[in-house]
């Protein structure tokens, strides 16, 4: 009788202690991202579809990774990503560019902080406009 009190307690406390984890908030990136709406740029000659990710303001810490990426609206495949190291944005050109069609952009960024240095990621997105 003991024994099968002990296994449910014991089963009881994991089963408390997922549940506490499950409804946990997912810690927040310690630096800000921005993330560009998919505009048309002139690139040699050739309109493109273009977006960017830049890092903003870090709370004491180092950023060290953008990602930019944009989709068109009923193409097959993931779109086209661009990404970039450090401080430095990500920009990405997509082609084709087709006048009327919606794009979507979409991004990341991470930074690390702590000691030892602990990886934080944020998305960013989405973001859709008919060019």
């Amino acid at each position: 009788m003991f024994r099968t009190f002990a296994v449910l307690a014991a089963t009881t406390l994991v089963l408390g202690s997922t549940v506490a984890v499950a409804g946990a908030q997912p810690t927040p990136s310690p630096c800000d991202y921005v993330l560009t709406p998919p505009s048309v740029v002139n690139v040699s000659g050739t309109d493109v579809v273009t977006a960017t990710v830049s890092p903003g303001a870090c709370d004491g810490a180092v950023a060290y990774q953008t990602v930019a990426c944009i989709q068109m609206q009923g193409a097959s495949g993931p779109g086209q990503c661009a990404q970039n190291t450090g401080i430095l944005p990500a920009q990405v050109f997509f082609q084709p560019y087709r006048p009327g069609t919606t794009y979507t952009s979409t991004g990341r960024g991470c930074a690390s902080k702590g000691n030892p240095p602990q990886r934080f990621c944020q998305e960013s997105g989405p973001i859709t406009v008919t060019l």
